[in-house]
């Protein structure tokens, strides 16, 4: 056979197994989607679809936007989860198809079923990674991560064509990005390592116009927050740092995440392979996606030393990271790390149905039964709710359980608050105390001075001290609800005492998380407006 007919014949070859490996995946996430329960943080981001903006407590409104058009349509799980469910499958296809290309167009150009089978190589590869194959949650990450790979897609375009359009192209999509979480300025400094790295005619316009592109979408974020006390600078850059500190743990945990949401076989052969990845990085296009991919991970690598990293902060950064393997190491180590990923997947998909089959009266032993079972038993929980409503304004003691409560009473078409007028709000929980940093946008959306002298109950998980509420209703009163065997509290305040509320909770929640600080020039602060009647909270 010759050697044109055997590189053919293995593009074929691998053309089917990424098709059967697509096929495979995705049904097992429609089934996984639809199996498990919806989580806290789904939860949060359906509650910002239900009253879209500009942007929300937490991150730019991108999410939040996806959400209310899924909600549009109907408010199943499955349905908001398909963006998710979906982006494994589209993106290697994105993965396959750009490979492929740049494998083409390169100065020593692949054959075309060479360049095939390289792209599929690598696609396959990149769709079994277990963080991808178990990735059902529609959050923040993920139009992230579409609009990440369609920016650099269009980027390393541009750098082999020379095209102004595709630079054009990947600035919008990096300043949409950037609406849908911060960790995009990482794609941006990517861009910005490669441009002074690689020396050629023109980079600095090019750049030029990949940053006026997305400027528009950086100046909403910025309007937003000046009006809005600066809520995504303080939650993203202050607020959520509280725990940063040196941890001679903490680099090697970031080091197993690396190699975790990527391939081990993967990581070791680039490691092994230095002199291959500088071969690959002569070519412009090959170097801006290589760039991109470690440029972020030495930031990541750098704040490990003193801030744990989230598993989900590494995803966008995987494609990049792949397709600087298929181009330094080659089709047949992708395909290995294919193989290899293949089992891996296998045990964690083994393990996921294992759990699926276990009853969850099973799992009472578990520290966190009883977020299982307001998860996975949320009907049943809202139904010992029933006999206080009308009575009571609903609420729970963090963003978690609110959130939940609050979406499953809305697709169950429970808990009618007492005067709400607006939809979404007769399904609201609100959130009462001082709760944490993760998840304030409740903050927008209550405001506790309509709630003066009305009967609030609030649920909790663990044990409740009634004199800990005493200070704002004028009688308090502590009943248990079991659920699956889970044991949760509710609070029964009578005549809820707003002063003191404000002076106590709210005035802690102002010091605490309304710190702005005084070099960002304020519009306005709704926090501060309407609980302390200043129109901006005061610098510390």
């Amino acid at each position: 056979m010759s050697t044109t007919g055997a590189a053919a014949l293995g593009a074929a070859r691998l053309r089917q197994l990424f098709w059967a490996a697509s096929a495979a995946t995705l049904g097992f996430r429609v089934w996984l989607a639809w199996w498990l329960p919806f989580t806290g943080d789904e939860a949060y981001f359906v509650l910002w679809a239900r009253q879209p903006d500009w942007s929300f407590y937490d991150h730019p409104p991108v999410a939040g936007w996806l959400l209310a058009a899924l909600l549009s349509v109907s408010q199943a799980k499955l349905v908001l989860r398909l963006p998710a469910v979906l982006l494994p499958t589209i993106l290697a296809i994105g993965i396959a198809w750009l490979v492929a290309t740049l494998a083409r167009d390169r100065r020593s150009p692949a054959s075309r079923s060479d360049a095939e089978a390289l792209g599929f190589a690598t696609a396959l590869a990149w769709l079994l990674v277990p963080a991808q194959v178990l990735n059902v949650a529609t959050t923040t990450d993920t139009p992230l991560l579409y609009l990440a790979f369609g920016s650099l897609a269009a980027f390393a375009l541009g750098v082999r064509r020379g095209s102004a359009w595709l630079f054009a192209v990947a600035g919008a999509a990096l300043g949409l990005a950037f609406l849908s979480k911060y960790f995009a300025v990482l794609l941006g400094f990517g861009y910005l390592v490669f441009t002074l790295l690689v020396r050629r005619p023109g980079r600095w316009r090019e750049l030029a116009v990949v940053l006026a592109a997305a400027a528009p979408f950086v100046a909403v974020n910025i309007a937003w927050n000046y009006e809005h006390c600066w809520t995504n600078v303080l939650f993203n850059v202050f607020n959520r740092h509280g725990d940063a500190g040196f941890a001679w743990y903490r680099p090697l945990l970031f080091a197993a995440l690396a190699v975790y949401v990527s391939s081990p076989l993967l990581v070791w052969q680039l490691a092994r392979g230095g002199p291959a990845v500088r071969a690959a990085a002569a070519d412009p296009a090959v170097a801006s996606i290589a760039v991109c991919a470690l440029a972020p991970l030495a930031v990541f690598a750098a704040l490990s030393v003193v801030k744990d990293i989230g598993l989900h902060w590494l995803l966008s950064l995987t494609p990049a990271l792949f397709m600087t393997g298929a181009f330094a190491l080659g089709a047949a180590q992708l395909l290995a790390s294919a193989k290899f990923l293949a089992g891996f997947a296998a045990l964690h998909v083994v393990a996921v149905l294992a759990l699926a089959a276990v009853p969850l009266e099973a799992l009472q032993r578990f520290k966190q039964y009883d977020s299982i079972v307001l998860a996975a038993r949320t009907g049943e929980l809202l139904a010992a709710l029933q006999p206080y409503e009308g009575k009571f304004t609903f609420a729970a003691d963090s963003y978690s359980p609110a959130a939940t409560l609050g979406y499953h009473a809305a697709v169950l078409g429970l808990t009618a608050q007492p005067g709400a007028t607006e939809a979404w709000r007769r399904h609201h929980f609100l959130v009462f105390g001082r709760a944490a940093v993760h998840g304030r946008h409740d903050d927008i959306l209550t405001d506790f001075r309509q709630l003066a002298g009305k009967d609030i109950l609030v649920l909790r998980r663990d044990e409740a001290d009634p004199k800990r509420y005493a200070p704002y209703f004028r009688s308090v009163e502590v009943r248990d609800v079991t659920v699956a065997g889970a044991t949760f509290r509710l609070i029964l305040g009578e005549g809820f005492d707003y002063p003191a509320y404000r002076d106590r909770v709210l005035a802690e929640i102002r010091a605490r998380y309304y710190r702005i600080p005084a070099y960002l020039p304020q519009g306005r602060c709704y926090f501060c407006e309407r609980y302390f009647g200043t129109r901006t909270c005061p610098a510390p």
